[in-house]
């Protein structure tokens, strides 16, 4: 394994892989790996023969006052993981080199990024934009592989990677979850035990929404108040959103007749989770 931090050399070693015919995929991460982030590992690994991560932990996404400072880092702890997941290259570069003083440049996906997380955290998409278009160049993947927790996240990306035909695969993965249900995420590690309990309620509720929809509900804002009572029960919570959105537009839907994405972000503790689920209202309940 090969571990960079120069924007040059990556792109060196890429070039001779290229060179040699190689399919390169490609996992961007912010780092402080867990096993969500080995799963993308080991689909990209499956299905191609080269594999990138990225550990850069990205200060434009983070509004002012956010978690960037106390961001989970553990760079050994991290490479380890690369190791063993079989990863070909690791690049780690610095924040000097991803960003100019001067550069004025920003990447804008405009409606998809209007909802959702979008109003509650200024500036986030587009932070994540400009540095997966940065990363995209320097990369130059075949295929990068992204989880579907972060599904506004995932879909802002596509439409990215659509509108200005850049060259490259998007796949999505299912999320990963704890036993209880919790999708992993880095920022459990703010929780205490009782937060953690608590925060299992989020989950509970996308299960309890989709139970409703399969049996015959329609009305959205129906939904989420059942929803947000579920979350209530369990804890003390600031409820960032419970939306039911068609799952290309990333608009709220007024009725539920078609496959909706049903995503919430909370507030437990220190930490703001996010979720989400697909449902199907034509499907019945397994």
């Amino acid at each position: 394994m090969e571990v960079t931090r120069e924007i040059p050399s990556a792109r060196r070693v890429l070039a001779e892989t290229r060179r040699s015919g190689r399919r390169i995929a490609f996992v961007p991460t912010m780092g402080a790996l867990h096993v969500a982030h080995v799963s993308l590992m080991k689909a990209a690994k499956h299905a191609s023969g080269y594999l990138v991560v990225s550990i850069f932990v990205n200060p434009t996404q983070f509004a002012p006052g956010g978690d960037f400072e106390r961001y989970a880092r553990d760079e050994a702890g991290d490479l380890e993981i690369c190791q063993k997941a079989g990863v070909d290259l690791v690049f780690i570069p610095p924040p000097e080199a991803m960003y100019r003083p001067d550069a004025t440049t920003t990447v804008h996906v405009a409606r998809l990024t209007d909802t959702l997380c979008g109003p509650c955290r200024p500036g986030h998409f587009d932070g994540v934009t400009l540095v997966v278009a940065k990363l995209f160049n320097i990369v130059q993947p075949d295929v990068t592989y992204f989880g579907e927790k972060d599904f506004q996240q995932l879909a802002v990306i596509r439409r990215m990677v659509r509108d200005l035909d850049m060259p490259i695969e998007i796949v999505g993965c299912p999320t990963i979850r704890e036993p209880d249900g919790l999708a992993v995420s880095s920022r459990n590690a703010y929780l205490t035990d009782a937060q953690r309990r608590q925060a299992t309620s989020l989950y509970r509720s996308l299960c309890a929404a989709r139970t409703r929809i399969q049996a015959g509900a329609r009305n959205p804002v129906e939904l989420a108040a059942h929803m947000r009572r579920i979350i209530d029960e369990a804890g003390p919570a600031n409820v960032d959103y419970i939306s039911v959105v068609d799952p290309d537009s990333m608009q709220p839907v007024q009725r539920i007749d078609k496959p909706v994405l049903i995503a919430l972000a909370v507030h437990v503790g220190p930490a703001r989770l996010i979720d989400n689920l697909l449902v199907d209202p034509h499907r019945t309940a397994d």
